[in-house]
């Protein structure tokens, strides 16, 4: 049998269901040796025995650990594992804000992977699950940058694009991305129940473009009272904006204004095939950016959320000590075509990057 010795680099998964469990997978396949504890022995049993973990329990001497229970429950568990041991931890929390200000703690790198599947639990894990998914890391002003940087590059491997924001404006971006969608589509999906009561051939008729829109009312429904409840600002207010387009689609239909219609799906039609899609590129299109950065609070958060507002991603990100004084330098590796926005940017902020082309491996 493998132990953790053999296999080098440990990490710890706190919450074995489908997203810990998918992580767990993912980890072991890249040669991690994977500990899993769960509030339930019963999943973390199942984890163990789908090899989702490597063994079950606690790993203080795990390098990094992820927390990946529901909602209200994170900030109390992150608190646990960084008493537990000097590592890294982070989660993968659907709501930021809260939890970054109840934990407060430099090692503390607070995480959304922006993937997730309709089954439930860990029979659903996948070690594919983030190969191309969006991972969203929210840096603050007291982040650790070898912490982030250490997180950045575990996350990246398993196949994730990785997008810096900042905790609050991550909160009111999934209102609008995730958590207004799935309650939209419960409210579909109830309203087309209802009708079935009355009319039993109902939900035969519901075709293709009623089963995209519903598919994540299927998700597990347990996770979103707490989501809910943590971001019911954000929520309420995309809420509002929902119902006011709603009611500018009703008073349109309702007065048979054909022109207001298709200006409106016109323009909808035209954002919807302007969605980002995923691709990586290739290691000729990379160049390194060097930036000397200041011993301040909040400059890793600067720069990394810099890169974000500009549409910029981060391949690649670590941090490296400085000829100068008490300085460090934020070394990362971005597309190249993003060389002179970037770089114009820094400089206005008043940084001094040194750009190069990635060298070959």
């Amino acid at each position: 049998m493998t132990s953790p010795t053999e296999r080098g680099r440990r990490a710890a998964i706190v919450g074995t269901g489908l997203i810990g469990g998918s992580i767990g997978m993912a980890l072991r396949r890249a040669g991690w040796w994977v500990t899993g504890s769960d509030l339930d022995p019963s999943r973390a049993a199942q984890a163990l025995a789908c090899g989702a973990v490597d063994e079950v329990g606690a790993d203080p001497q795990a390098e990094v650990t992820f927390i990946a229970a529901p909602v209200g429950a994170i900030a109390g568990a992150a608190r646990a594992a960084l008493a537990a041991g000097p590592g890294v931890v982070t989660d993968v929390g659907g709501v930021k804000e809260r939890i970054l200000s109840e934990v407060g703690d430099p090692r503390f790198i607070g995480g959304h992977p922006m993937a997730g599947s309709e089954q439930e639990g860990v029979e659903g894990a996948d070690p594919d699950m983030f190969v191309g998914a969006a991972w969203v890391l929210t840096p603050t002003s007291q982040t650790d940058m070898e912490a982030y940087a250490l997180v950045h590059s575990i996350v990246s491997a398993l196949g994730a694009d990785v997008v810096a924001v900042e905790p609050a404006r991550h909160d009111a971006l999934v209102a609008v991305v995730s958590h207004v969608p799935h309650l939209t589509a419960a409210a579909l999906m109830t309203l087309a129940a209802s009708e079935a009561e009355q009319h039993a051939t109902v939900l035969r008729l519901a075709a293709g473009g009623f089963r995209d829109m519903t598919r994540i009312a299927a998700g597990h429904p347990g996770i979103w009272p707490d989501i809910c409840v943590d971001n019911s600002r954000a929520i309420v207010s995309v809420l509002d904006s929902l119902l006011d387009s709603l009611g500018a689609l009703r008073s349109a239909v309702a007065d048979n204004d054909r022109a207001t219609l298709l200006q409106r799906l016109e323009r909808a039609n035209v954002a919807r095939r302007n969605l980002p899609g995923r691709s990586a590129a290739r290691a000729e299109e990379l160049i390194e950016f060097r930036v000397p950065v200041p011993d301040r609070q909040g400059v890793l958060a600067e720069v990394t959320t810099l890169c974000s507002q500009l549409a910029v991603n981060i391949e690649d990100i670590e941090t490296a000590h400085s000829l100068e004084g008490d300085k460090g330098v934020l070394v990362f590796v971005v597309d190249a075509g993003a060389r002179d926005r970037l770089r114009d940017a820094l400089m206005q902020r008043g940084y001094r990057p040194s750009v190069q082309p990635l060298a070959p491996s």
